[in-house]
């Protein structure tokens, strides 16, 4: 199974609009973060979780030409707003199955209101096929089982999804003792980790490392980060030797 970073950053992205800041005016391509989401393939199934605002630049740049469904972990505009932008693939595909909790799906309803029509749909709108995905129920991706893991981004219900040995959480600040336990035995884990200043909805790095050593996946990647963590070259070298910091367009076979 193969793990590609479409996107690293935080809601922003990296550069941010209009920013002085130092990791904005890098010009170390990995200092430079779209909206945080990732593809995942095997054999013949190619899989995205989470689908935000730079999906179509995302989609070009990794090469995909399928996609059997998106999985999505929460409403928030930098993990949905790019639903648009699979026409492409509906028009080769025909409708695209998404996955997400029934909030989630009810949240996508009401800003895509287009995409759901059934009466006088416009011809060249995308088209959908909703899975509801509940907590403690895993459900089928191709041949593989996908099973979602409830977190808290601050007082918002978000899943992440483990899948076979890979497990992938983002927006998180705090889990349950139950969902750890269904993350045990790793080869890798994906985890959001935004800076090292608290912040009230997600993990800080220290709390990303702390979630690490509890999990002791074989190796660790870290997402959704924002400008603010500092230079990529710079933080890797605080991290410990199986701890990791994603970046756009790194993909790793596990």
């Amino acid at each position: 199974m193969k793990v590609y970073f479409l996107g690293t950053g935080t809601s922003q992205g990296i550069p941010i609009i209009g920013s002085d800041h130092p990791v904005c005016k890098s010009t170390d391509y990995k200092d430079k973060r779209l909206r945080v989401a990732v593809w995942i393939t095997w054999e013949n199934n190619s899989y995205v979780i989470d689908c935000g605002p730079d999906f179509r630049q995302q989609m070009l740049a990794c090469g995909c030409k399928k996609v059997d469904a998106i999985l999505f972990t929460h409403e928030h505009s930098d993990h949905t707003a790019g639903l648009d932008d699979i026409r492409p693939f509906n028009f080769k595909q025909g409708e695209i199955p998404i996955y997400a909790h029934q909030r989630v799906i009810a949240n996508l309803k009401r800003r895509f209101e287009y995409v759901f029509e059934t009466v006088n749909k416009y011809p060249g709108a995308p088209s959908v096929k909703t899975i509801t995905v509940c907590n403690n129920e895993p459900f089928a991706i191709g041949n593989k089982t996908a099973i979602p893991i409830n977190v808290m981004h601050g007082d918002l219900q978000v899943f992440g999804y483990r899948i076979d040995d890979f497990a992938y959480l983002t927006d998180v600040k705090t889990i349950a003792p139950e969902e750890i336990a269904k993350l045990k035995n790793l080869k890798v884990l994906v985890v959001n980790a935004l800076r090292d200043a608290p912040h009230n909805t997600h993990f800080n790095l220290q709390e990303a490392l702390d979630f690490i050593a509890l999990i002791q996946p074989e190796k660790a990647y870290l997402t959704h980060i924002s400008h603010l963590l500092g230079f990529h070259e710079a933080v890797q070298k605080r991290l410990p030797d199986h701890v990791f910091l994603a970046y756009d367009n790194l993909e790793i076979t596990i």
